[in-house]
């Protein structure tokens, strides 16, 4: 694992978006690898976990693709604060994040999108 990799896995972490690993815990880790490789498509959500969703995924698009230039620029200021924004936007919606990942339907949608979102950046 390279630092990049490590240094986004601890943000996650800091977020709370390990969450969902309690709302899953009951499927176990084979279960939690099995929803990984479901389509996010195969989960029906309200229409506030989508909207939630939907800036999640943006989001997180955004946030890889500021974290991947400051591997290799890190004092580039314009980027270093929008990376701060970043982060400070998602401690707004924590708590929503929380709430929503108490439903095993969204938690495994959850899932399923951040694993899709990494793989493809």
């Amino acid at each position: 694992m390279d630092g990049y990799e490590s240094n986004r896995r601890d943000f996650l972490k800091k977020l709370g978006l390990i969450a969902g690993s309690a709302a899953l815990s009951v499927t176990g880790v084979n279960g939690v690898a099995e929803l990984i490789t479901e389509k996010k498509e195969s989960f029906t959500l309200t229409k506030e976990q989508n909207l939630f969703a939907e800036k999640y995924e943006k989001w997180l698009k955004e946030f890889h693709a500021m974290a991947k230039f400051q591997v290799n620029d890190r004092e580039h200021p314009e980027n270093n604060k929008r990376l701060m924004a970043l982060s400070e936007e998602a401690k707004v919606w924590q708590k929503d994040l929380i709430e929503h990942m108490k439903d095993e339907n969204f938690a495994r949608y959850f899932m399923v999108l951040t694993e899709k979102v990494t793989a493809t950046i």
